[in-house]
């Protein structure tokens, strides 16, 4: 190295990979940055420079400076090997600069520390790093030793996990050819043995977020489900939190979707093809993407999705592997699975596919159906993905935008739901020691084909008259329906 090669490297300044100091007078502070530079892109840290001017004033370099500088590198866990320059600088005879090179940080090392504190790069500035940041990295580093899913299952016992899931798992994974035909004659503490699900014989973490028909360990192994009228979080329609362990959260999130969203059908060649507003196989892929990948360790965080009128959002406790970012995430990437464990489960059991295509099926998925291409972000400790509607739709039960919609687009899932929701009625009745009357479960499936429907419609289809009507509307009032709005621009939802 010259003394032209360090002008080069001061030209710009402080920057994210350029330490500047002015003797090794500031030694201590500049070994944070060595640490930082080793935990983030890498970096030069130079001494006999003056970090403001710019100005190469060198330093006398002694056997004792050579020394000090020694003991200062040792105090970097693990130990680097680090190539000190010593650069001569012109008419000043007897001073030189010192110039030192931090290789960049490698996903899967183990992070540095400076006298037992971790520190990583943001621009010029040096900080302490989060701790979240650190144990996510020391986890990478030592998977065995760190990971949340192989550590054993907090009083967790084989007979707590879900035995027909685990069978059902083994059939999917031979059917599909992952699995061999001899799972099926395999005793399950077998199975999971191949799996690595037992840690010591003990059912661990993974095996519990996979299996478990006890959660009362794992508060995390909640999903937040919520339908909220409008485009924000003011006013809900829907409401519930769902506990239970992958195939528990799996179904009711799709169940969610299948009671909130929109079907519609069409007659493709000699067949009826019914598609969700957005494609169902790219929701499912999205939550299973959220179930297997989120960071579990967050025991007070849950994923949650939210269904809005204009948007579905899925949102997850985690953050991008370091390879993946917001920019390239669309592009073809390998697989980095947060959970390896969980992962592999999926894998051999064909509910998720490897080598990082998830976010192409997704996005194959959406633009089969003409849907636009979903969009990922990143805030607040959680990955969310977020699917546009393509027109202002919702559950028939209780939004008035399916006005006029004729029987021939009501699909039978639709009207599945909906008689769903009759029982639920009439089980509430039950429980208040009522009777609902034929003629008031005609007036509910009016109510819910269409919310906007008139007394005089109603008493005209269903050939009672409409104080009839009026009479079997205030006995339901405020019990199993209400009215939103006025009496001209409103409309009527069920209440269950």
């Amino acid at each position: 190295m010259t003394i032209e090669d360090i002008r080069k490297l001061i030209s710009g300044d402080e920057t994210r990979q350029v330490e500047l100091k002015k003797t090794t007078g500031e030694l201590k502070d500049a070994m944070h940055s060595a640490c930082a530079f080793l935990n983030t892109d890498g970096g030069w840290l130079i001494f006999g420079v003056t970090p403001v001017s710019l100005k190469i004033v060198g330093q006398e370099v002694t056997e004792n400076t050579r020394r000090e500088l020694a003991q200062a590198l040792a105090g970097i866990e693990p130990a680097v090997d680090v190539r000190v320059e010593y650069v001569d600088v012109p008419d000043h005879q007897g001073l030189q600069v010192i110039a030192l090179y931090f290789d960049s940080w490698v996903w899967g090392k183990e992070p540095f520390t400076y006298h037992g504190r971790p520190y990583y790069r943001v621009e010029s500035v040096t900080k302490v790093m989060p701790r979240d940041m650190y144990d996510e990295r020391l986890r990478a580093s030592k998977p065995h030793k760190f990971a949340w899913e192989r550590q054993p299952a907090e009083g967790l016992k084989l007979e707590d996990l879900n035995q027909e899931r685990i069978r059902g798992a083994v059939r999917l994974g031979v059917e599909m050819g992952r699995m061999s035909e001899m799972a099926f004659t395999e005793p399950v503490e077998k199975v999971l043995e191949k799996w690595r699900l037992l840690t010591d014989g003990v059912p661990n973490n993974a095996a519990a977020m996979l299996f478990t028909n006890d959660t009362y360990n794992y508060p995390q192994f909640i999903l937040r489900l919520a339908r909220f009228r409008g485009n924000d979080k003011i006013e809900f329609v829907d409401n519930q939190r769902v506990e239970g362990n992958f195939f528990v959260l799996l179904d009711a999130g799709m169940s969610f979707f299948f009671k909130h969203l929109s079907l519609s059908g069409k007659i493709v060649g000699f067949k009826r093809e019914e598609h969700l507003e957005i494609p169902s196989e790219a929701l499912r892929e999205a939550l299973i993407n959220a179930l297997c990948h989120r960071q579990y360790e967050k025991y007070n965080l849950t994923i949650g999705i939210a269904i809005y009128d204009d948007r579905i959002e899925i949102e997850n406790p985690g953050m991008f592997p370091p390879q993946i970012t917001l920019a390239n995430i669309k592009e073809s990437h390998g697989s980095y699975p947060y959970n390896p464990l969980i992962a592999e489960v999926l894998y051999k059991t064909s509910y998720l596919e490897s080598w990082g295509s998830g976010v192409k099926r997704i996005i194959d998925a959406c633009r089969k159906q003409n849907v636009q291409d979903p969009e990922w972000s990143m805030s607040g400790g959680f990955v969310t993905v977020t699917f546009r509607k393509s027109i202002k739709s919702d559950n028939l039960t209780n939004n008035p935008t399916n006005v006029g919609e004729s029987d021939s687009k009501i699909t039978g899932r639709v009207i599945e739901n909906r008689e769903k929701v009759i029982e639920k009625v009439i089980e509430k009745a039950s429980m208040l020691g009522e009777r609902v009357t034929e003629n008031k479960i005609k007036i509910l499936r009016l109510i819910l084909e269409t919310p906007t429907i008139s007394k005089a419609e109603i008493s005209k289809l269903i050939g009672i008259s409409e104080n009839s009507v009026s009479r079997n509307i205030e006995a339901m009032r405020n019990k199993y329906i209400r009215r939103v709005g006025s009496d001209r621009g409103g409309y009527w939802e069920v209440i269950v």
